[in-house]
């Protein structure tokens, strides 16, 4: 009875016939995924959200992706059991069947999930917990951000779906082949995205040295920020290099050829090329003997700015105009270039003025000193000193030293201690001389006396 109640057909057409068995089992298995989704979204997912705080948007989006993927479910169960699952492309011996798009869509939500699991769970709440664990640090490791991270994560979520969607519904279709010594080397397109998969794991693998080890050994030892974003580089340049040569062999590419013929190719390179290799072995120099580090303030060619950047090739130097200038590495190594925060971060600074020969040396010298002293932009120890350096043609020259550490914008603390020299010096009636000279005219008498007989 069971069994001819089971095999009842409810619909019936040419191609096609439903039973009672088969929409059971799909009610049964939709029963269960329904269940599981409410379980899910109820329970599971409201408790992460409560243990993790997520923003809001982060929070409707999960529940949107599993809900879609509850209907992808849904489907795949009803074109299982319900016998859908028909052919919707036929090209030759492969057929790509209605199962077929809905299991490629479903790893695509799951990788979605996925993603968002490790960004908004992982990553954020990563970031926001060191974030307020060393906000008040004012030497605070150099660090990544939080979109680049979860950027990463994103592409890599989604290409490892892409190799897994191609390599088993048999879409991985050939590319080309290339003949070599009686090989032949096959390109596929499983084989691009893994090689874009190996760079992309070798920028992961960085993210997890740097963020999640070095941080805390950079936080713990108190290393400057020069320093760490030296050791970074030097460790991103050494991952990629790996990383590159792997998927270079990845792509079927036979590394000993390349080898072999960039020893012939340096040679020439080398000679039409000689800056530009001298500019990259200085990049490495300054990332090992870090004379020059990330945030110092350098003084090149008369221009002042901050290291922004140290490359292999340039550096960036942020100037005071808010301009970017870039700086071959040769020039900070084999130059004279002034660093004035390489050893300390306070430097003296001076300016000079001039003060007419019937002032009171001592009264100048106090007017400079309370001027100098009243600047918040100036240092208390060491405590600013003025010298008389010169009597000149027409005015004794007094020069105020001073030490600051507002390296960037000492040129408008100059100019505002100048205005208030100006206030105090007429305040006092001291007067700033400009230069003078008296012209005398001498005319010749015996040319005159020669034009009087005239």
């Amino acid at each position: 009875m069971l069994r001819d109640f089971l095999n009842y057909i409810l619909y019936t057409s040419p191609n096609y016939s439903l039973k009672v068995g088969q929409l059971i089992i799909f009610l049964f298995g939709a029963l269960c995924v329904i269940s599981i989704y409410r379980i899910v979204t109820l329970f599971w997912l409201k408790s992460i959200i409560n243990k993790y705080p997520v923003e809001p948007k982060p929070s409707q989006r999960i529940k949107r992706i599993a809900f879609y993927t509850t209907l992808l479910l849904i489907g795949l169960i009803g074109i299982w059991s319900l016998g859908l699952n028909r052919t919707v492309v036929s090209q030759g011996s492969y057929d790509i069947k209605v199962s077929l798009v809905f299991e490629a869509l479903l790893i695509i939500q799951l990788a979605r999930i996925f993603d968002w699991f490790i960004s908004n769970v992982f990553i954020h709440n990563y970031y926001t917990k060191r974030d307020e664990l060393y906000k008040k640090q004012d030497n605070r490791p150099f660090t990544d951000s939080e979109s680049n991270a979860a950027k990463i994560v994103q592409y890599i979520v989604y290409a490892f779906s892409a190799i897994l969607i191609l390599r088993n519904f048999g879409l991985d279709y050939q590319l080309y082949d290339i003949e070599y010594e009686n090989k032949t080397i096959s390109f596929h397109l499983t084989n691009v995205i893994s090689a874009v998969l190996i760079i992309l794991l070798a920028r992961l693998i960085i993210w997890f040295i740097t963020q999640l080890f070095l941080y805390g050994v950079y936080r713990r030892n108190g290393i400057a920020v020069g320093s760490q974003y030296a050791i970074n580089q030097l460790l991103k340049y050494v991952i990629y290099v790996i990383a590159v040569v792997l998927a270079l062999q990845k792509l079927g590419i036979d590394m000993t050829l390349i080898l072999g013929g960039a020893a012939a190719l340096l040679v020439g390179i080398g000679l039409g090329l000689q800056q530009t290799f001298n500019d990259f072995f200085s990049g490495i120099v300054l990332l090992f003997e870090q004379s020059v580090s990330v945030g110092d303030i350098l003084e090149v060619e008369g221009k002042v700015g901050t290291v922004k950047r140290i490359g292999l090739r340039s550096s960036v130097v942020e100037v005071r105009d808010n301009i970017s200038l870039v700086v071959p590495n040769s020039i900070l190594v084999s130059n004279s270039v002034i660093n004035w925060s390489h050893f300390d971060d306070k430097v003296r600074f001076h300016i000079s003025v001039g003060v007419a020969y019937d002032s009171d040396p001592e009264l100048v010298k106090k007017i400079l000193l309370d001027v100098a002293k009243e600047s918040t932009y100036i240092l208390k120890f060491p405590a600013p000193f003025v010298r008389l350096m010169n009597f000149g043609d027409n005015a004794l020259d007094f020069t105020l030293y001073f030490f600051s550490r507002s390296f960037l914008m000492i040129e408008d603390v100059k100019s505002d201690l100048r205005m208030e020299l100006t206030k105090a010096f007429r305040a006092h009636n001291i007067s700033i001389p400009f230069p003078q000279r008296d012209i005398h005219i001498r005319t010749d008498e015996s040319s005159s006396d020669s034009n009087n007989y005239r």
